[in-house]
């Protein structure tokens, strides 16, 4: 579990950071190469997820997707300097548990 833990946060930098390089780039007026890196990141994304040992791709990424969400909120908070508020802290323990929900009670 420990191993599909960490490429869920890993995958979940990869995504997010690959997002936020692409947004900077054609929201904030960065350079075109800094939105190529971002696409380069969201194809390496693609490939971590592939790492996973569960074999449904449907159920890693629904489980993927609460990741997807605590780490956004994370990022907003670490990078973007959002302190989140309580909804945003409430709903991100509510993924947390649909995540042990869809995987737990299942064997890798």
């Amino acid at each position: 579990m420990l191993k599909a833990a960490l490429l869920f946060i890993l995958a979940g930098i990869a995504e997010i950071g690959g997002g936020y390089l692409i947004w900077q780039w054609l929201r904030e007026g960065k350079t075109w190469y800094v939105g190529l890196c971002g696409g380069v990141i969201l194809a390496v994304y693609g490939i971590i997820a592939t790492f996973q040992v569960f074999s449904s791709f449907g159920r890693v990424y629904a489980a993927y997707g609460g990741v997807f969400i605590v780490l956004s909120i994370a990022w907003g908070w670490w990078i973007d300097k959002k302190t989140p508020d309580v909804y945003d802290i409430i709903g991100g323990l509510i993924c947390l548990v649909g995540i042990a929900v869809i995987l737990f009670p299942r064997s890798a």
